[in-house]
């Protein structure tokens, strides 16, 4: 599987010219690393080639905005706390103007919204009204349990510190919605998703095998049904939404998942470089009890011919998850399903009633 990864990843990269990847398969219930992949690498028989980015860690050490994968976390914990349901609404028929900032849709649908489809079409808006109903201090907390305001505890010296605001006002709250505002690890990332789908029991990462006999600390985040219902939305975001590019219902696996693509930072001054982008996308399959997690993320990956020159989380990452998981699928003694559950379209057609 380590191998499987890699090719996927270092193919990702060359095709669309990144300066850098990385790519993650975490067991959503154990917690262990099958497969982790950072890119460029080295050859371990030549430490000299170390030096340098090939020998920086972008999945544990890195820390990045990850974009609208955040609007996961966001879902949950405003589902698990009452503050919405599956068909509360927002309206996101403008731009959000707040103080000197506007907040805009790359997908914009320029009308009111339901949960559902904030998740599905990848709203800012939307991910930032219902942020604010949530409140900063419970978004602080489910963040805290989703593992995400912490440095990971895994067996690795080269652990990256999130970064987080401070203070942390409503404008911060708003941003964090969708991804922006906040920086964390691949690694940090992927486990939080596993936690949303596993039940919602959050356990910490191991590169170590864990005996299938050995007692897991988990510690629950969110309630059961929040997870399934998590679920649900990620299975239409591939099914009907940003990441259509992941889905491998022909091949017999059900993927769900979420795309993410944010600006970098300027290396000098403030604001973002419009053309330098991180583009990833997690999934997590068979969705429908999921056993694992696969993360693919570009560092600032150029769009071509095939994307028609998009360079977003859903163009260039997801195709690569979903190579991963056909072909790693096989190995682990997972046959292909000849009947795929179809995904809850219902919950969008009743949003638009």
């Amino acid at each position: 599987i380590q191998a499987i990864v890699h090719e996927a990843v270092l193919s990702a990269m060359h095709e669309f010219d990144a300066i850098g990847a990385a790519g993650l398969v975490l067991d959503a219930n154990s917690g262990e690393v099958v497969a982790m992949v950072s890119l460029p690498d080295f050859d371990p028989n030549d430490p000299a080639a170390a030096a340098g980015d090939p020998g920086f860690n972008r999945v544990t050490k890195g820390v990045y905005e990850m974009g609208s994968t955040f609007k996961l976390f966001t879902a949950a914990m405003a589902l698990d706390s009452g503050t919405v349901t599956l068909q509360s609404r927002y309206d996101a028929s403008h731009p959000l103007q707040v103080a000197r900032y506007t907040i805009r849709d790359y997908h914009a649908k320029n009308r009111w919204l339901s949960v559902p489809e904030i998740i599905v079409y990848s709203s800012n808006i939307g991910a930032a009204k219902m942020a604010v109903d949530v409140g900063t201090k419970a978004q602080q907390t489910y963040l805290g349990r989703f593992g995400l305001l912490t440095p990971t505890a895994i067996e690795l010296p080269e652990i990256g510190a999130p970064l987080t605001p401070s203070p942390w006002r409503e404008i911060n709250t708003m941003t964090i919605a969708y991804g922006h505002g906040i920086a964390v690890s691949p690694l940090q990332l992927s486990s939080g998703v596993a936690t949303l789908v596993n039940g919602g029991l959050y356990v910490r990462p191991t590169i170590l095998k864990r005996d299938a006999a050995a007692t897991v600390e988990r510690t629950r985040a969110l309630t059961q049904e929040t997870s399934q219902q998590m679920r649900e939305l990620m299975r239409l975001v591939v099914t009907n939404g940003t990441g259509r590019k992941a889905n491998t219902a022909a091949d017999g696996y059900a993927i769900g998942g979420k795309t993410g693509t944010a600006e970098k930072e300027k290396l000098q001054g403030r604001g973002y470089r419009k053309n330098a982008m991180i583009s990833s996308f997690v999934g997590a399959f068979p969705i429908e009890d999921p056993r694992y997690v696969v993360l693919v993320m570009l560092d600032e990956p150029k769009g071509n011919k095939s994307t028609f020159n998009y360079a977003t989380g859903g163009w260039v990452a997801a195709p690569a998850v979903a190579h991963i998981v056909r072909q790693m699928a096989p190995l682990l003694g997972m046959p292909p399903e000849r009947n795929i559950q179809p995904a809850d379209t219902g919950l969008l057609r009743q949003a638009r009633a």
